[in-house]
């Protein structure tokens, strides 16, 4: 790296070569350019890559969990559980169907749910449980389905598919943890449903988008519950574009007034050129994991781990705690990295210090373990763009900054490292 030289690292950019671009571009002169045989062909890759029963590509991975609240009945009267410590999306699309959301804090020194307190949390009103994959690591669904399975005797099932299951039904938030794995199993088949995300700042991107997985579920048809999703994402239209689009096919009902929340053939198709690249693109994340958990080692951090024995993460965020530190300190930190045009960010807010929760009659003092987690998170760049010379760059700033002689770490004023 060269004295005097400043660089711009922006936190999490799209990974975009001339094979996506190529993809697109053989999309929109294919005369296709709306939900057809790319999205389909995504949705069996999808399917394929993580053993689920089937995938269902969708515009996003919020419409994803509403939809699948939706067909599994949950609605007025009922609770679901999830995360305090979140992005909002795992708790609006709850609150959508008319449930009542119920937030869990985390446990001490976590990231993930305090499961002691889900368990106590679980009520004869509790349909759901939304685990939360933060960070790309898996929750531990062992302990869920444990849970789930001991609190069976309060599960009131009010239709067909909650029956089949016979106690509350597990909904992961995997938005993060595409291509992660849980003691052998893959973010897709360790839940009874699984929500991925597809977004721009995601590892596997369609620009927008996302798509819900499910595994087998006993007496239940697949293709049944994949009509299901058909329907609620296109309107309760009994046809798709793709099959009016036949000769003579113009003709449809609306079976009952739905939403719209397809995904595109133009989206399926970026995503379709990334599935190609995607084992190595976890691989380059793990590398930079590595290489930032060898660099950071002695600094006194609390760092998510990413790779266990137990676990292997899909590497979306580096997520680093300062210990002993609150949001004064971190804000200078996120200050001072941006000073030198690194990008850093926070992951996550608790939902109860939102103005929506609040005004839900959420309150962070009744979440201290989130809160704790929160003061002092900081989340430096991670993605597959960064340079060994980016890194290097991040990790000069990011120690000189802790160790508290930033001024000596001035860009002007440094020897080359």
């Amino acid at each position: 790296m060269n004295a005097g030289k400043t660089l711009q690292i922006p936190f999490s950019p799209p990974d975009i070569t001339e094979h996506e671009v190529n993809a697109v571009i053989d999309t929109l002169k294919s005369g296709w350019i709306t939900t057809g045989p790319k999205t389909k062909l995504l949705e069996e890759k999808i399917a394929a890559y993580t053993n689920s029963g089937k995938a269902v590509c969708l515009n996003s991975a919020t419409a994803a969990m509403e939809l699948t609240l939706r067909i599994l009945g949950i609605g007025q009267g009922d609770e679901v559980i999830t995360s305090a410590y979140t992005y909002t999306a795992s708790a609006s699309v709850i609150h959508h169907t008319g449930a009542k959301i119920v937030l869990v804090d985390t446990a001490k020194d976590s990231f993930q749910m305090d499961y002691d307190r889900l368990e106590k949390a679980i009520t004869e009103k509790t349909k759901a449980i939304i685990p939360v994959d933060i960070a790309g690591v898996m929750c531990d669904y062992d302990r869920i389905f444990e849970i789930a399975s001991r609190k069976k005797h309060l599960f009131h099932p009010t239709n067909e598919l909650q029956e089949a299951f016979g106690r509350v039904i597990v909904l992961a938030d995997a938005a993060h943890s595409f291509g992660a794995v849980y003691k052998g199993r893959k973010s897709g088949e360790a839940a009874d449903f699984t929500s991925l995300s597809f977004h721009a700042v995601k590892n596997l991107t369609t620009a927008e988008g996302g798509a819900v997985i499910w595994k087998d579920i006993p007496g239940i048809d697949n293709e049944e519950l994949y009509k299901q999703y058909m329907l609620l994402s296109l309107h309760g239209q009994s046809k798709d574009a793709l099959t009016k689009n036949k000769l003579g096919g113009w003709e449809y009902d609306i079976l009952y007034p739905a939403y719209k929340c397809n995904m595109t053939d133009i989206m399926a198709s970026i995503g379709l050129a990334q599935f190609q690249r995607y084992d190595s693109l976890l691989e380059k994340r793990k590398q930079i994991i590595e290489r930032y958990d060898q660099e950071l080692a002695e600094q006194g951090l609390d760092i998510l781990k990413h790779y266990t024995d137990d676990y292997s993460s899909s590497g979306h965020l580096y997520l680093v705690r300062l210990k002993g530190r609150d949001e004064s300190y971190r804000n200078y930190v996120i200050e001072e990295m941006a000073r030198n045009g690194i990008s850093t960010n926070v992951h996550y807010k608790p939902l109860p210090l939102h103005t929506a929760y609040k005004n839900m009659g959420f309150d962070i003092q009744d979440f201290p373990n989130a809160f704790a987690v929160y003061q002092n998170e900081i989340t430096l760049p991670l993605h597959t763009l960064l340079s060994d010379e980016d890194i290097e760059y991040v990790m000069f700033f990011f120690k000189k900054i802790l160790r508290g002689n930033f001024l000596a770490a001035k860009v002007g004023e440094r020897a080359n490292v």
